[in-house]
């Protein structure tokens, strides 16, 4: 069983003990997080329909923040001496799935 849900500004296909990095939640280590999945595929039996998915539910355990690759920037301009570096590393969120449930 798994399903696709929406977490931050992508959306991630998951299942039960999967471990995500997803945008930055400001939510503590060891609290739950909820989502309303998109899609849920059980076997054969493929849930898209938006009433019936109102009835189900994806849990999530935040175990920590982590950070992504760094990236660097170089912005250069030829023949004026013109140089600037900079670099960056976007902040995730680390969940493991807990469950997908049906009320």
């Amino acid at each position: 069983m798994y399903a696709i849900v929406r977490a931050g500004g992508r959306q991630e296909k998951v299942s039960v003990d999967d471990v995500l990095n997803i945008d930055k939640v400001s939510a503590e280590t060891g609290a739950t997080i909820t989502w309303q999945p998109i899609l849920v595929v059980d076997d054969d039996n493929v849930v898209s329909d938006v009433d019936k998915l109102s009835g189900y539910t994806v849990t999530a355990e935040v175990l920590g923040e982590t950070k992504g690759p760094k990236i660097n920037i170089l912005k250069y301009k030829n023949k004026t001496g013109y140089k600037k570096r900079q670099g960056h590393r976007q902040k995730h969120t680390q969940v493991r799935v807990t469950g997908i449930s049906a009320k």
